[in-house]
């Protein structure tokens, strides 16, 4: 299988009712700035370089920013301050991310989410993220020079200790705890790397700073290069 077929099954999955009613539901109702716009409304694919060696993974599509767009961390906060940072690293092309056709160019990189649709009050159930996990397998196994997985958030570091598990990889024992920094070496595995999530609560808090985020990318490349 190709990227771009896993890529097309992922945009046409209907299997988690609560998510599709949802996702659905927003892109009718809309935000009101954002009424004249046609909404995506279907789960959103990955999206990046091919021959990445990191993996960018966060929660689920924003109602109103991916849900929207169509692509991750793309016409919202969250991906301003995302793809600034990715940017300043070298990750990607501009410092911008506001629509599909805004010609961002992610290098070296793949940006995806544990869940793949919007999820109510941001918050996916444990079946809705396990039925996601197949696809995030793909994922990794179509981008075979992936070295590092940028977990931004606890529930996307918990996904990726779970692919892990599922695909019989030991995990270090006893399993380190998410903290914004933390490294995680997976033997026979891309290694792990967390981040405090950049949605709008962490980041007007300054409880994530441009900075702090500048250090897990810099942290990233010395991974990815050693």
């Amino acid at each position: 299988m190709k990227l771009n077929v896993l890529m097309d099954e992922v945009s046409g999955c209907r299997t988690c009712g609560r998510l599709v009613e949802w996702r659905e539901r927003v892109g009718v109702e809309k935000r009101k700035s954002f009424r004249d716009q046609d909404y995506w409304a279907r789960p959103v694919p990955g999206f990046g370089d091919p021959d990445a060696r990191l993996m960018v993974l966060g929660l689920a599509p924003a109602a109103h920013g991916a849900n929207r767009t169509g692509r991750m961390f793309t016409g919202d906060r969250s991906g301003d301050f995302l793809y600034a940072a990715m940017h300043r690293a070298g990750f990607a092309s501009q410092p911008t991310s506001t629509s599909r056709a805004d010609g961002l160019q992610v290098r070296d990189a793949w940006v995806t989410a544990a869940v793949k649709c919007a999820p109510p009050d941001n918050k996916p159930l444990p079946p809705e993220r396990d039925a996601c996990s197949a696809f995030i397998q793909g994922e990794l196994r179509l981008l075979p020079n992936v070295r590092v997985i940028l977990c931004l958030g606890g529930f996307a570091y918990d996904a990726a200790l779970r692919l892990m598990r599922e695909a019989g990889t030991p995990v270090p024992q006893p399993t380190p705890k998410f903290g914004h920094g933390v490294r995680v070496a997976v033997p026979g595995a891309p290694a792990l790397l967390c981040s405090y999530h950049p949605s709008q609560q962490n980041t007007f808090t300054g409880r994530l700073t441009p900075a702090m985020l500048d250090d897990v990318f810099a942290a990233a490349r010395e991974m990815i290069n050693g």
